[in-house]
């Protein structure tokens, strides 16, 4: 009887141990795989699904991304700041105010390079798309107010998924508003099976269609097209290896 007793007392400890090793090891990562395909099924990779922290199912912090490094802590599931992510190799962008420091940092002060397709630059803001800007005493304060009016909101930059922005809009600073959607359009098309049209405007259907969109994917449809305009014009070769760091950095 003694022993009987304490072989049931033994399998229920054991059946204890396992239920504590499910609870805390596999349920967290079950919950994320789940959280995750259901965000992909449905377009909502960019993180909006699961927008608030959830230590039991490994919930998704409402996080912007963009790839780059920033240098945090490695964090897992059940962490705080755990974004669904194994390892924290983006960099999270909250505001424009964050990504037109990255543009300008591209773009540097004044040039004059009779070569550049743009013509006189001062903080990347050119002659040829402000004619009648005095470039050459253009201030950073007054370039930024129309990185902000002439390409952040007119590009529609915030109808994108947040992990879009730093690309895009350095996209649209880079090759022009038209340019830059026609380039967003065709790297969803070579996504999604449905094609949408490529017509250099953000709408519905480009907005759906970009939610699937990997950063990646878009950065090297930017590089494609760098490439194949250089072939038309083998003299803007010398504009090649900048426009290519800039391209899988942004």
């Amino acid at each position: 009887m003694g022993q009987t007793i304490f072989s049931i007392l033994k399998k229920k400890k054991r059946f204890q141990i396992h239920m504590c090793f499910y609870t805390m090891i596999l349920m967290p990562q079950l919950g994320f795989y789940i959280n995750k395909q259901w965000e992909i099924y449905y377009g909502l990779d960019d993180g909006k699904l699961a927008d608030s922290y959830n230590w039991r199912y490994g919930g998704r912090q409402n996080c912007r991304h963009v790839a780059q490094q920033d240098g945090r802590p490695c964090l897992d599931i059940g962490q705080k700041g755990f974004d669904g992510r194994k390892s924290n190799e983006e960099k999270i962008v909250i505001s424009f105010e964050e990504a037109v420091k990255v543009v300008l940092k591209h773009e540097g002060g004044y040039v004059n390079d009779p070569d550049d397709p743009g013509g006189e630059t001062n903080f990347g803001i050119s002659k040829r798309a402000f004619p009648d800007l005095d470039i050459k005493n253009l201030t950073e304060e007054d370039a930024i107010k129309i990185y902000y009016e002439k390409y952040w909101k007119q590009s529609k930059v915030e109808m994108l998924p947040e992990r879009l922005w730093n690309i895009y809009f350095d996209m649209a600073v880079n090759m022009g508003r038209k340019r830059a959607c026609e380039i967003l359009q065709k790297a969803c098309n070579h996504k999604n099976k449905v094609g949408i049209k490529v017509d250099g405007r953000i709408g519905r259907n480009t907005v759906i269609s970009a939610k699937r969109l990997e950063p990646k994917r878009l950065q090297s449809f930017r590089v494609k097209y760098y490439a194949d305009l250089i072939n038309r014009k083998p003299k803007l070769e010398k504009y090649w290896y900048g426009w290519y760091k800039r391209a899988i950095i942004a």
